[in-house]
């Protein structure tokens, strides 16, 4: 009986296990795929156009392709960095075209420039070739920033679009004028090649001259084209003024003062911006020694950014700067800084952003009047000595002219410091006094410069 229980509970016992080795495991659950990451949708790029114009042909070339290197260098920048607006990336890209310094054919570009619907254009070079362009942009609602053209008329012709990143002729001409007369002049001959900038800046010199007590003795004209001025000159020789004044570029003035020199006349020569650049003592040789001229801002070796703006250009374009580059280049600045705080590269929506500019540029701060004209609009002034621009003063701007005094005292400040810590080690106490001495002339003459503005 008991074998028999055994037994069947050996079968039972069998049975459970068979059982249990032939269940299958309960399948476990299925886990959902984890979704990899949404990438968001890249963000659209939108190439914005800016339009250029500047004489890459005729005897300005070189001006107008110092002029685009200045507008390259600025797109460049901008672009490497990755600047978004309105929620996608910009690319700038330049559109440049060549009036030939001619305002019938600055007509015809600035057209095809509108056509091309460009957001905005940096230019004209010459006041003879923007003020008529000026009207086409206006019309079509484009913003136009101006690193070169001086004449007043540009920014009075009530224009919303138009702007300058430079001092006028007005500011200019005054600041010649007082110029002339702190050097003693008392006759003045005047020549202006009859362009729109050319007679402008002559107009305006006129006036701050004879305000100054200056006595206009002979007024002669010549033209953007013209080598030979030997006739004009020989009427101001008979006059003996005591300085000829030229209202023009360099291409002229530069033949101008070397046959100045060939017919023996002693006068001074003076010229405005357009004559302030290498090209000008190439062309006049050793005849434009000790002559003047001026530029509308401060030196670039005085200003901030001016340093290494340069070094940024020579390395780049492998050639020194001939004149308005800098200006050029501030002014593509400060119309992509006016669609990024307007986040828009919709003119409609950026233009009004441009009034309101704030900048810190290579040039000055820019900030605009009413009309589109540069607020701060100091006048340098240069003499040509041994093939170079040999910087002179600076008339006007009297903020701007603090600043770099200032800084300049600041600096004597500095050195004499480090040449108390000298004296200190190598000779002891009385060299101390001598440095401390170094230390107060320093600081008195920070002073003095910021008491005198």
């Amino acid at each position: 009986m008991q074998a028999k229980l055994s037994v069947v509970a050996l079968s039972i016992a069998s049975v459970f296990a068979l059982g249990a080795c032939g269940e299958k495991e309960a399948p476990k659950p299925v886990e959902a795929p984890v979704a990899a990451p949404v990438a968001p949708p890249p963000k659209p790029e939108v190439t914005v156009k800016l339009g250029h114009v500047a004489p890459m042909t005729g005897p300005q070339a070189h001006l107008g392709k110092d002029n685009e290197n200045g507008a390259v260098l600025a797109i460049e920048e901008l672009n490497a960095q990755a600047i978004e607006i309105g929620g996608a990336k910009i690319k700038f890209e330049l559109l440049a075209e060549d009036d030939q310094a001619d305002p019938k054919q600055g007509t015809i570009v600035a057209q095809k420039l509108v056509d091309a619907k460009v957001t905005g254009v940096i230019g004209h070079l010459n006041s003879g070739t923007t003020i008529p362009a000026s009207k086409l942009y206006s019309d079509a609602g484009i913003p136009q920033i101006s690193g070169s053209a001086t004449n007043p008329k540009y920014t009075q012709q009530g224009f919303k679009t138009a702007f300058r990143v430079m001092a006028n002729d007005v500011q200019q001409g005054k600041a010649l004028g007082e110029f002339a007369a702190k050097q003693g002049v008392k006759t003045v001959a005047i020549i202006d090649d009859r362009t729109a900038y050319g007679q402008g800046l002559a107009d305006e010199f006129k006036k701050g001259a004879e305000a100054n007590g200056l006595k206009v003795v002979a007024t002669e004209y010549t033209n953007d084209k013209a080598t030979d001025f030997k006739a004009i000159l020989t009427k101001i020789k008979s006059k003996k003024a005591d300085l000829v004044f030229y209202g023009g570029m360099d291409a002229q003035g530069g033949p101008m003062a070397k046959q100045m020199a060939d017919l023996g006349i002693k006068a001074k020569f003076l010229g405005g911006d357009g004559v302030c650049t290498p090209e000008f003592m190439k062309l006049g040789g050793p005849a434009t020694e000790g002559h003047y001229c001026s530029l509308p801002g401060m030196p670039l070796e005085k200003l901030a950014k001016g340093p290494e703006f340069k070094d940024k250009f020579v390395k780049k374009f492998n050639g020194e700067i001939q004149l308005y580059a800098p200006y050029v280049y501030d002014a593509v600045m400060v119309m992509a800084d006016s669609m990024k705080r307007a986040n828009s590269v919709d003119p409609v929506k950026f233009l009004p952003e441009i009034g309101k500019t704030s900048y810190d540029g290579v040039t000055a701060k820019i900030t605009f009047d009413e009309f589109g004209d540069l607020m701060s609009g100091a006048i340098s002034i240069y003499q040509y000595k041994g093939g170079k621009l040999e910087y002179v003063t600076t008339v006007g701007a009297p903020v701007e002219v603090a600043k770099a005094e200032v800084a300049q005292a600041v600096a004597e400040v500095k050195d004499a410091a480090m040449a108390v810590a000298g004296a200190a080690t190598e000779a002891g106490k009385g060299a101390v006094v001598a440095g401390a001495e170094a230390v107060k002339a320093g600081a008195d003459a920070a002073k003095a410069a910021v008491e005198k503005k």
